[in-house]
């Protein structure tokens, strides 16, 4: 079991640790390493702008990406051109996007990163 650390929802998250993208792109489900469950706590917890996630659209065969709304029961916005037939393929892209947010810095997708 996991002990959850408070001040990880205000973890700053460094830039230039491009070790942690590349540990949670080979890795999206873990184990992950005590700086990325941090980096990680802090994109779902800290409540920083509105955060990307990815939408059902069809139960363990299709997901949208979609940012959620400032306020709690506000619709969900989608993006219907990004469509993903891999769990694994939308969480990255919502890791993707999350990381830009905090950070200001891009992480440009690969090629087979890029909606289906």
């Amino acid at each position: 079991m996991h002990e959850i650390d408070p001040l990880a929802a205000h973890f700053p998250i460094d830039p230039d640790r491009l070790d942690l993208v590349e540990e949670f792109r080979r890795a999206p489900k873990g184990p992950h390493s005590d700086a990325l469950q941090k980096v990680l706590h802090r994109m779902r917890w800290s409540g920083e702008a509105r955060r990307y996630c990815a939408v059902v659209v069809e139960p363990g065969r299709k997901w949208m990406l979609g940012r959620l709304p400032l306020k709690r029961g506000q619709p969900i916005e989608t993006f219907p051109e990004a469509i993903f037939t891999s769990l694994a393929d939308v969480e990255w892209e919502v890791f993707r996007r999350r990381w830009e947010a905090i950070t200001g810095r891009a992480i440009a997708p690969r090629s087979q990163d890029q909606a289906q």
